[in-house]
């Protein structure tokens, strides 16, 4: 679906909408938020060389691997990221997404280098031209990409569901000034069930739980 199919669909003239929508701005944020409720899937970075590392790692890839046939089946897109750096060199075995998640042929992937899955990347174009208001976010890992890229889809206006037992970090215990890999996974779960975006609507909710209906009203956060 393009830009302008989207503005279409919206009863928008396409012409001043998908201006809009390129500006980035207030008008891309208002247009935003006239969507209809459209959610879509976002697997970050699970890498072989990744979940080679880390904490419950199997637990997370059945958690996720669940959710996304639940996606396919509802017509949700799946965006599958993957991060390329030192030791997940393009091309590599360590780099691959594991078996599990691999993406279908004709699913979407984006390649990033940093923490955050919109910087420097076409995610947002991709899920604007998709017309998504909310994004379904799990993946590796938890402190980094995944806190990363929820905070700037917050703020770029999209609605967020973390999947509670759909992210994980390195095992470790606390050292070096970092907490372990369950206080960390358990923190930033409290701290997306609390934090507030104006106008947005932020949910923590388990694998099982997530309905990509639309959901009621956003509770108001003081």
């Amino acid at each position: 679906m393009t830009h302008s199919d989207v503005c279409r669909k919206n009863g928008e003239s396409p012409g001043v909408c998908c201006r809009q929508i390129g500006g980035g701005g207030a008008g891309a944020r208002g247009y935003r938020e006239r969507m209809p409720h459209t959610p879509a899937l976002l697997v970050l970075d699970m890498q072989n060389a990744l979940m080679a590392v880390a904490d419950r790692a199997a637990e997370t890839v059945a958690a996720i691997a669940g959710l996304r046939e639940r996606a396919r089946a509802a017509g949700v897109p799946v965006v599958t990221i993957q991060h390329r750096g030192e030791g997940l060199e393009a091309g590599s075995e360590g780099w691959r997404i594991v078996p599990e998640l691999r993406p279908a042929e004709g699913e979407t992937v984006v390649h990033k280098t940093g923490a955050d899955a919109f910087v420097d990347t076409g995610l947002d174009r991709i899920l604007t031209a998709l017309g998504v208001t909310e994004v379904v976010v799990t993946g590796y890992a938890t402190e980094f990409c995944v806190d990363s890229t929820a905070r700037q889809a917050l703020s770029r206006r999209y609605d967020l569901i973390l999947v509670a037992d759909g992210h994980t970090t390195k095992a470790r215990p606390d050292a070096d000034g970092l907490v372990s890999s369950d206080r960390a996974i358990a923190h930033h779960n409290a701290v997306y069930r609390y934090i507030g975006y104006t106008g947005r609507r932020i949910r923590v909710l388990p694998a099982s739980e997530v309905d990509f209906a639309a959901p009621g009203p956003p509770v108001r956060r003081s």
